[in-house]
């Protein structure tokens, strides 16, 4: 079975999901379903199939997050040195060419959002910078093309997901 690492916050954010779906939206979206059956003719019945449609995709979101949680490895970047670039680091990365700044987290696939400067360690330039520290010059080969980028400064900082 795939380990799956991630962070304590990640963690707890795709639990407190789960049980909101098994919890809540779940039992709210059996409830409309019935009501909708009680309409009458289901052919036509709108209701019903949105309902049921629905019900069909939180099942397999629970389904889905039951099976990331039970691969889950809880890795707390805190107890990590970060002298170095290591899962949970944040880093200030400074594209050579274009004098423009960057600022990523390192964190498990499932946490990952670039929009929010939350990287997977699994990702090119991720898998590039781990082990490399402050000062260091990376030549990363991404999906875009290469990029040399200059590494400002490496810390830890806990993560607001």
């Amino acid at each position: 079975m795939d380990k799956e690492p991630m962070t304590r916050v990640g963690y707890e954010k795709i639990t407190s999901e789960l049980e909101f779906l098994k919890n809540t939206e779940r039992p709210e979206t059996v409830i409309a379903l019935d009501e909708a059956r009680q309409l009458g003719d289901l052919k036509e019945n709108a209701e019903y199939h949105a309902a049921k449609d629905k019900l069909a995709l939180i099942d397999a979101q629970i389904a889905e997050l039951g099976s990331i949680i039970s691969k889950a490895v809880i890795i707390d970047p805190e107890s990590l040195p970060h002298d170095r670039i290591s899962f949970g680091s944040t880093v200030e990365l400074l594209d050579v060419d274009t004098e423009e700044e960057f600022i990523y987290a390192i964190v498990g696939g499932v946490e990952s959002n670039a929009d929010n400067g939350l990287i997977s360690f699994n990702s090119p330039l991720a898998k590039q910078l781990l082990g490399k520290e402050e000062g260091d010059e990376v030549e990363a080969t991404l999906p875009g093309g290469k990029k040399t980028f200059e590494i400002l400064n490496v810390t830890y900082k806990e993560l607001d997901l």
